[in-house]
């Protein structure tokens, strides 16, 4: 179970001590990327026994390994807008190219890559499970997320954060992410609107390695809308509680069929 976006330790040991075993944090720009207090909160997940997950929304070679030096996180979460276009191609071969070097400088650092999940009556199932089979030899998580409608063309514009799939706070198509797991070599990270009231529902009929929540265990604010790196400890307490339980659930299952054959 990964919880996004955690940028301070005491929120990261709040985390920890509610059961999550990923902990998330977020560079939000090469021009900010050292950021003591985030290396600070990494360094004490990994103190409580968990394991911490960074996504820096840059993806030019120089400034990610001096973050990834810097940081030294267990997971690197690269979440670019992914698109089926000749452009898209483009970007995709230079990421797939930044991955691999990754992987010979910092073998310790796993890597997890999003694969945009796109919206109903856009997008083929097909397309993304190209994106997929391009970046499976150079990842070692996958992670479904949540593409936002466009207007126009311009799909990256309408994403929360321009050129970057997340914090949308919608469920993705939970058909696509269950084909994904069927195709994928590499495990998958069901995310995407994720909730307490949703997510047993979700592993249930997407199958993931685990689940990832942002935007739905984030504190709300008094517009009624999230709030940014600032979590809701109850929810995220009611979301590991959920998790739990199927996860014990499943376990009883195992141990009937096993006692019946």
């Amino acid at each position: 179970m990964q919880i996004y976006e955690v940028q301070t330790p005491s929120e990261a040991e709040t985390m920890i001590s509610l059961g999550v075993d990923h902990v998330g944090s977020v560079l939000l720009g090469a021009a900010k990327w050292r950021v003591p207090r985030v290396r600070e909160t990494m360094r004490t997940v990994r103190q409580l026994g968990g394991k911490s997950s960074l996504i820096p929304l840059f993806n030019d070679e120089e400034t990610v390994f001096r973050a990834l030096d810097y940081y030294r996180p267990d997971i690197v979460h690269f979440c670019e807008m992914l698109q089926d276009s000749e452009e898209g191609k483009g970007l995709q071969d230079r990421l797939c190219r930044l991955q691999l070097r990754i992987r010979e400088h910092f073998a310790e650092i796993d890597i997890m890559r999003s694969i945009p999940i796109p919206p109903p009556g856009s997008g083929s199932r097909e397309a993304m499970l190209a994106i997929a089979e391009r970046f499976e030899q150079v990842s070692d998580f996958f992670l479904t997320d949540t593409v936002m409608p466009a207007a126009e063309k311009d799909t990256d514009k309408a994403q929360p954060v321009k050129g970057f799939v997340g914090i949308t706070g919608e469920t993705c198509r939970w058909d696509y992410a269950r084909a994904l797991v069927e195709f994928s070599g590499i495990p998958v990270i069901l995310a995407g609107g994720i909730s307490p009231e949703n997510v047993a529902r979700g592993i249930s009929a997407v199958k993931p390695a685990g689940v990832d929540s942002c935007t739905r265990t984030n504190a709300v604010g008094a517009d009624g809308r999230s709030v940014r790196f600032k979590k809701n400890p109850a929810r995220v307490r009611q979301l590991v509680e959920a998790v739990r339980r199927v996860e014990k659930q499943d376990l009883e299952q195992v141990k009937r069929s096993r006692a019946e054959t």
